[in-house]
């Protein structure tokens, strides 16, 4: 058996953090009454004017089908409408209701303070370090070896 190259290591420490992340987010989320996929919508749409489902899509990382149900089902609740866009008339605008801005004020705070809690006592440099090191990790998947 050949040995691992040694970048897997990085990429099982990236799949792990993400995983870890993922769980301890979703945790949160679900308890505050939304599917990662509904956060995520309210999240991206609050204080906006809203968004074009293509827009919304590229933001969120949202698949276009999973997209529509998602925002029909946040409709379905009155968090979000879709609107005549100003100038092309073939495509809508995706925008929080009054009732998904409320939203979007109680429960984004609060994740962000969910989140926060991993992070206490971390130091400036190393939220820097952080930064740094996954941008760079970023770039490298983004020239795809090039």
């Amino acid at each position: 058996m050949s040995p691992q190259p040694e970048f897997l290591q990085a990429v099982q420490a990236l799949v792990q953090c993400y995983q870890a992340f993922e769980s301890y987010s979703a945790a949160d989320i679900r308890a505050l009454g939304l599917t990662p996929p509904q956060f995520d919508i309210v999240a991206t749409l609050g204080n906006t004017p809203g968004m074009t489902a293509t827009e919304l899509g590229e933001k969120t990382l949202i698949t276009k089908g999973t997209l529509t149900g998602v925002v029909d089902r946040l409709a379905g609740r009155g968090w979000v409408e879709r609107v005549a866009h100003g100038s092309d008339r073939r495509c809508q605008i995706i925008r929080l209701t009054q009732s998904g801005e409320a939203l979007f004020d109680k429960v984004f705070p609060a994740h962000i303070a969910h989140l926060g809690a991993c992070f206490v006592g971390v130091s400036a440099a190393e939220h820097r370090r952080w930064k740094t090191a996954l941008s760079s990790l970023e770039q490298a998947f983004r020239k795809g070896g090039a």
